[in-house]
């Protein structure tokens, strides 16, 4: 579930951004008195995702709009399905369109590229998230619109766990230094993930008591054999280069965790019209 004040400020800074004094069109072109009726229909096959965020959209500049939807978020839809409608004030909706169908568009593609990698996995006991990799200012939506997908999500800020990464290990000087630190300095609900290049490292981060080990850009056979060597002690993340043609194989060597940055950060929208009847 969103966080409504989280979603209302996205929305209001992104209207803010489209129109900062006013839709100089539409303000000169339309009588305040005209009623529209549109229609949103889907130019492509798959996964909807925000379609509570575009009925938003519209009902922060006028709460009478009416939005109809004829799917729920998580639905798979076809080319030239109707998936939503929406009646009002022509103002209000000419000049909420863009808004409301950019992240309509942007949320749906994330959610319909995260469902194809959870399709190719979805025999196999591993989970694929997403990772920091998202649109500033969006992340909450943008996560949101995975879970939609059928992923899990990662961490969504670095308040939220402790990833060790190979620059923090260079600094702290060594996995054991920078576990151990972070271990004594954070509170003891939260968890430790340290991500390795090396099958010394991941005994290593095993050795001082990690609970998550990302096996980072490995080949199949060497997370075959961290993932023997860690033995269930921990979890089991790989990450780097992920793609559609491999994830499967990357599943296959027993990981629980796939975390994959193209699932937000190289989209296409899923096309979407709105038209005006």
């Amino acid at each position: 579930m969103l966080d409504s004040f989280l979603v209302d400020n996205i929305l209001m800074n992104s209207l803010r951004e489209d129109m900062p004094m006013g839709d100089i069109t539409t303000d000169n072109l339309i009588s305040s008195t005209t009623v529209s009726k549109a229609k949103f229909i889907a130019k492509d096959a798959g996964i909807i995702a925000g379609l509570d965020i575009a009925e938003r959209v519209f009902k922060l500049l006028d709460g009478e709009i009416k939005f109809k939807k004829y799917v729920e978020d998580g639905a798979l839809v076809n080319k030239g399905d109707t998936i939503a409608e929406v009646e009002g004030n022509s103002r209000v909706l000419l000049k909420s369109e863009r808004t409301a169908l950019n992240l309509l568009q942007r949320l749906s593609g994330i959610a319909t590229k995260t469902y194809s990698f959870c399709e190719k996995v979805k025999d196999l006991p591993v989970k694929i998230a997403d990772t920091r990799k998202t649109t500033p200012g969006l992340r909450v939506l943008e996560k949101y619109a995975v879970k939609i997908g059928g992923g899990s999500n990662h961490r969504f800020s670095l308040s939220d766990g402790v990833l060790i990464k190979d620059n923090h290990i260079k600094a702290a000087g060594g996995i054991k230094n920078a576990v151990e630190a972070s271990r004594k300095n954070i509170p003891h609900t939260a968890k430790i993930e340290v991500e390795t290049e090396s099958l010394e490292q991941v005994k290593e981060a095993l050795e001082c008591g990690a609970d998550i080990i990302m096996l980072d850009n490995m080949s199949l056979e060497m997370m075959r054999e961290a993932v023997d060597i860690i033995s269930k002690r921990a979890l089991v993340e790989a990450s780097g280069n992920v793609s559609i043609d491999t994830v499967t194989d990357i599943a296959s060597t027993g990981v629980d965790i796939i975390s994959v940055g193209s699932i937000t950060h190289s989209v296409n929208a899923f096309d979407i019209s709105l038209r005006f009847e």
